[in-house]
């Protein structure tokens, strides 16, 4: 019952439902929103650090500046505009005014977690710039999250330092959402890269960066390849130390690629024309490295035809009937 009230007439009309029908009817049609769901909202105003947004609910909800993107941004105007609807994700519950949080910022995430895991599973190589460096290496970012490549994956003569501002080629190494975790390796993007016009039983010629006990690392082209201590020569050698010398230029041929691992094996061993020569006469292996290698191929062509070809006709195995099988299990 509702009055109807002028200065001259008071009258009371019969609409047929009360206050609290009303207010019946409004929970009636009221959505239930919780934290987590993704709803559609229209922007219905701007404000300098955020924006209200009518997404259905009895009061609008409130999206802060630094959940409108995965990247910072200064102003709200640089990602909505008035009257634009698009999805919203619920970040938290109502505050005591009633007021939902809104975050687009929570999508963007999910979205590009899904993307790096879809890039990782291709095992695409992708670019990025770096923006940062630190001791332990380099950081970029892939799709809009935060990438990590550490220093032992960083393939270049430059100080990491210097790499501010660089777009590097990388490959995935990680990608672990639930930890949080993007690691990549420009190294492997360059091994593979080099790979794909690298051969077994190729000669290069490298330039010796490192010396380990276990072996020398030699530089093919900006790549670096480990020839083994135990493909150094065919004689004994207690360390490479006795072979070589940091920026020597050798020759050595290319015993194995691994690009899922992002290594290349190399061998002076397999090119010494007499053993021992890389130990009393390293020139000599260099000068006939080229004939060595092509041996060196014919004898591993020889050995995949030797490993496919059909074996003679064997007599047939005599038919034996079902009931003289023994037993897949004995009996107990």
């Amino acid at each position: 019952m509702i009055r109807m009230v002028n200065p001259d007439i008071t009258t009371e009309i019969d609409v047929g439902f009360t206050h609290e029908d009303f207010a019946a009817l409004l929970d009636k049609y009221d959505y239930h929103f919780s934290p987590g769901d993704v709803v559609a909202g229209t922007v219905f105003s701007l404000e300098p650090r955020g924006a209200l947004i009518d997404i259905g609910a009895k009061t609008a909800a409130y999206i802060p500046i630094q959940e409108m993107s995965i990247n910072r941004i200064d102003n709200p105007d640089e990602v909505l505009q008035s009257n634009e609807t698009r999805e919203f994700f619920i970040l938290a519950d109502e505050n005591e005014d009633g007021q939902l949080t809104l975050s687009i910022r929570r999508i963007e995430y999910m979205r590009a977690w899904e993307r790096v895991r879809q890039l990782q599973a291709e095992d695409a190589t992708v670019r990025s710039i770096v923006f940062a460096t630190n001791r332990g290496g380099a950081l970029v970012r892939i799709e809009g999250l935060r990438g990590f490549i550490p220093g032992s994956h960083i393939s270049t003569r430059k100080p990491k330092e210097d790499l501010v501002g660089e777009e590097l080629p990388l490959k995935f190494l990680e990608v672990d959402e639930e930890r949080n975790r993007l690691v990549l390796s420009h190294r492997r993007a360059l091994v593979e890269r080099k790979m794909n016009r690298l051969e077994v039983g190729e000669v290069v010629i490298g330039t010796v960066r490192g010396i380990k006990p276990y072996g020398a690392f030699i530089d093919i082209g900006g790549v670096s390849g480990l020839l083994h201590i135990s493909e150094i020569s065919h004689d004994h050698i207690d360390t490479p130390h006795s072979v070589f010398n940091v920026n020597d230029e050798v020759k050595v041929m290319i015993i194995d690629l691994d690009a899922e691992r992002g290594r290349i094996s190399l061998s002076t061993k397999q090119l010494e024309p007499e053993p021992g020569d890389m130990v009393k006469n390293p020139q000599v292996v260099y000068d006939k490295a080229e004939e060595m290698a092509a041996k060196y191929r014919e004898q591993v062509l020889a050995q995949q035809q030797a490993k496919v070809m059909p074996l003679p006709d064997a007599e047939p195995e005599p038919e034996v009937e079902v009931d003289d099988l023994p037993p897949a299990t004995e009996d107990e």
